[in-house]
């Protein structure tokens, strides 16, 4: 099954899908308000992101109020960062990394 790149308004979305309406219908279930803005199928089927681009280095735990954030904002990554500085005191950068470096590692 093809790999599929979903750019919505407020996310950017990896599926596995059949075809481009079936990874579309994906977005619409998972994310009713957003709207598709670009959909790529993959030339392969595997994704990669590289933590340095997101300025990770060194050894990332994962961070339970983190996963917890980005649970309570349905995977909406701004959101959830968001409910982590209010939650944390953290300051945005660093909040932004301990959410993106929680996404990067699978949650």
């Amino acid at each position: 099954m093809p790999l599929f790149e979903v750019e919505t308004d407020s996310h950017i979305i990896i599926t596995w899908a059949s075809d481009s309406d079936e990874a579309s219908a994906v977005v619409s279930n998972a994310y009713p308000h957003d709207t598709v803005l670009r959909l790529t199928k993959r030339p392969r089927d595997t994704w990669v992101i590289s933590k340095s681009a997101l300025g990770l280095s060194g050894k990332n735990d994962p961070c339970n109020t983190a996963r917890d954030c980005l649970s309570k904002s349905g995977g909406d990554k701004v959101h959830a960062i968001r409910l982590y500085m209010h939650e944390t005191g953290s300051d945005l950068e660093q909040s932004q990394k301990a959410i993106e470096s929680n996404m990067v590692m699978g949650w």
